[in-house]
């Protein structure tokens, strides 16, 4: 599962293992939050920094115009949006990379417990600005 050439493959790896393990124990057919609370059990035990409902601020020409809270902040580094529903959609993968992209971030992970087999997508943010 770890890419080499992906950045940040091995913490991502990291993550996508803890979801693999609550899809195991707890299958499909839950709500998103059930999900969320059993990933914050998994990653806290395999020793991942991370923070739940994050929220971040949205600015809009330098001009803040609201927030929207990230399922997960993990190391300071990656954005996780969970879903639960039968099917990724086109909108599920814009709405993670539309957060990458006005939080100023350059990697994440969408994850979908909803279907028989855990679902993961990594995203990469193509407009990332280094600080």
């Amino acid at each position: 599962m770890i890419k080499e050439q992906y950045k940040y493959s091995e913490l991502t790896s990291r993550i996508i293992r803890c979801a693999m393990t609550v899809h195991s124990e707890l299958g499909s057919g839950f709500q998103e939050v059930i999900y969320q609370r059993a990933l914050a059990i998994e990653m806290k035990d395999a020793g991942l920094a991370f923070e739940r409902e994050f929220e971040m601020q949205i600015y809009y020409k330098e001009q803040h115009i609201g927030t929207r809270r990230v399922d997960f902040f993990v190391e300071g580094l990656i954005s996780v949006e969970l879903k639960a529903v039968k099917a990724l959609e086109d909108a599920h993968l814009a709405q993670a990379i539309n957060y990458l992209e006005v939080y100023n971030l350059e990697i994440g992970l969408l994850i979908n417990f909803g279907e028989g087999s855990l679902i993961f997508k990594r995203l990469n943010n193509k407009k990332f600005k280094p600080k």
